[in-house]
């Protein structure tokens, strides 16, 4: 008999193979049968009418504070996420010096958007060193399994101190001492190192990332140990400026290392035809040996702007600091009122001679990428459906439009902003891009970007939106869809024993019921440590989550089981034939 029997369902196994209809059988913690007239089980689950997939397997997240105090990694683990890889972008937590922890703290608040009295309350320090820093994540209990990258951030500023925080050149003798430390990592369970190289990463202070402009003597030098050691992804979320230079590095050390490379391949709102070129450079790099490797997302980086965001176009208000020190229920009652609308529309300034940097502009002037999101939430919106082109239909001023979808839904109304990944109005440079035989999926940022961003639901939105209910363009198999989110990301940072339903395989699964699978739109909580905001995102839809063998998530809700394990480095593939044969 076996312990659990997973019976009548569709079964989608992670490999790209054809929906079949099977029964999964479980024993401890792995897979031992996938097939028709299968024993009994000590447990049964009907899954008749329902899909079974593996667990994804996310690959780009921000839970390095969060995953000392959070069994369940939400809202990944709503989100039938059963494995996630943390330490992205060159910043986390390990190795810290003990008077560095509010560095590091307010590093992650201004590159990540994490509340930092949520980390300097909820982070219980156990640790200097990255391997202490593993060991101190193995010892917490957790529904979801977890790996970390050593980040470039800390490892800079614990080698180099003010210098390395201040982006000062390194000396041969700290490249040394920091690929010490990479080394440590990595051969404690370390399944990568990151590093950031975009001015748009900073610190809560405005200084830029330690290793943003570190140069290729580091980069490399740091690098090469992931092929010393014979294991690992090297991360990079970078600028790709001037685009020669920085692929050129990364392309050297792919080939160098034999390790991945892996960067951000997004449209950029400038540059918006620049993907198909570094997809060009991604293809040829690939047939001369070389491993760079196109980190995808799979909707656009969109900003979510409301009256607890931590933006929106009524920032700019000389009135507004006065109405943002009010507590969220008071705020969102008095900017209810007729007479403060008009006066905080009246208020702000036309910027037409003296315009915002960047992305502050977009938020207080870009009407034209500004949508209703809506509930249920609508990430591919018509040109035509713009806060400005209502606004233009109705002859309104879109400060007018955009202050009321603001006050939807009680004053929680949210307005999305895609930044990145809609410069054509559409989808359609995403799906090429996902559809990239060397691309992987990732940058859902789970943890992060809690007052401004939430796509912790992508894994969610890959079936929903891709696979079942888009109208504006071609879908994509859902067969291609749970491969690319299972097997191929837990491959990419060589975890050979998860993502697919096969015998000896870790018995991570999903039950999905795929027509009533549906993810509502994001609101605010304050249930972080120290009362911290944050961005959540419901679904339905997810019947059974099973981690390691145990049912972890029943209808959406936590049962109380915490298998989840520290994922230490690279993972062998299991022998089914002896799993099988114990089975028996």
């Amino acid at each position: 008999m076996y312990d659990l029997v997973i019976r009548g369902g569709t079964v989608i196994d992670g490999t790209g193979a054809p929906a079949r209809a099977a029964d999964v059988a479980i024993d401890g913690d792995r897979v031992v049968a996938v097939g028709s007239d299968l024993g009994s089980g000590e447990r049964e689950i009907d899954a008749s009418g329902l899909l079974v997939t593996p667990g994804w397997v996310d690959v780009h997240t921000h839970y390095d504070g969060q995953a000392t105090w959070d069994p369940h990694l939400t809202p990944s683990g709503w989100n039938g996420v059963t494995t996630v890889v943390m330490g992205n972008c060159g910043v986390g937590f390990a190795p810290v010096a003990p008077e560095k922890h509010e560095y590091l703290i307010q590093l992650m608040e201004g590159v990540e958007d994490i509340p930092g009295t949520a980390l300097a309350e909820g982070i219980d320090w156990q640790w200097e060193t990255f391997p202490e820093y593993l060991d101190a994540l193995e010892k917490f209990p957790r529904s979801v399994d977890v790996a970390a990258q050593v980040p470039h951030g800390a490892v800079r500023t614990y080698v180099m101190g003010e210098r390395g925080a201040n982006n000062e050149k390194a000396t041969p003798e700290d490249i040394e001492a920091m690929a010490q430390l990479v080394r440590e990592g990595l051969e404690a369970g370390a399944v990568g190192f990151s590093t950031s190289r975009t001015i748009l990463h900073r610190a809560k202070d405005g200084e830029l990332v330690p290793g943003t402009n570190a140069e290729d003597e580091e980069v490399l030098g740091i690098g090469r140990v992931l092929g010393e050691v014979g294991h690992g992804v090297f991360e990079v979320a970078s600028d790709l400026a001037p685009l020669a230079d920085e692929l050129a590095w990364m392309k050297q050390l792919g080939r160098e290392t034999g390790r991945p490379v892996a960067f951000a391949c997004l449209q950029s709102p400038v540059e918006p035809e620049q993907w198909r070129q570094l997809l060009a450079e991604v293809d040829a790099d690939s047939k001369a040996g070389g491993h760079l490797t196109p980190q995808v997302a799979q909707r656009p980086a969109g900003l979510l702007l409301g009256w607890e965001s931590t933006a929106h176009p009524f920032l700019f208000s000389p009135e507004w600091p006065a109405i943002a020190a009010m507590p969220a229920a008071e705020r969102r009652a008095h900017v209810a009122k007729p007479e403060v609308r008009k006066k905080l529309i009246a208020s702000l300034p036309d910027f037409s001679g003296n315009p915002l940097p960047g992305a502050a502009m977009a938020i207080a002037r870009g009407f034209s990428m500004m949508f209703r999101l809506g509930d249920p939430p609508n990430y591919e919106p018509r040109p035509d459906e713009s806060i400005a082109a209502i606004a233009e239909r109705d002859g309104r001023d879109p400060l007018e439009v955009a202050y009321d979808v603001m006050l939807e839904r009680d004053g929680r109304g949210l307005i999305y902003l895609p930044l990145i990944g809609y410069a054509n109005g559409d989808l359609e440079a995403i799906r090429s891009m996902m559809m990239h035989p060397k691309a992987v999926f990732g940058l859902s940022d789970g943890g992060a970007h809690c007052g401004l961003i939430c796509d912790a639901s992508m894994p969610t939105f890959l079936l929903t939106h891709w696979v079942r209910d888009r109208e504006r363009g071609e879908k994509i198999p859902i067969e291609f869809v749970v491969e690319s989110q299972t097997r191929r990301t837990a491959e990419l940072y060589g975890m050979q024993d998860r993502g697919v339903l096969a015998p000896g395989m870790k018995a991570d699964v999903n039950v999905i019921d795929f027509e009533a699978l549906a993810i509502h739109t994001p609101e605010m909580v304050y249930d972080l440590p120290a009362e911290g905001k944050r961005l959540i995102q419901k679904v339905d839809g997810y019947r059974y989550t099973v981690q390691s063998g145990e049912v972890t998530y029943e209808s959406g809700k936590p049962t109380g089981a915490l298998p989840g394990k520290l994922v230490r480095g690279p993972q062998p593939a299991p022998n089914p034939a002896s799993l099988e044969a114990a089975a028996r």
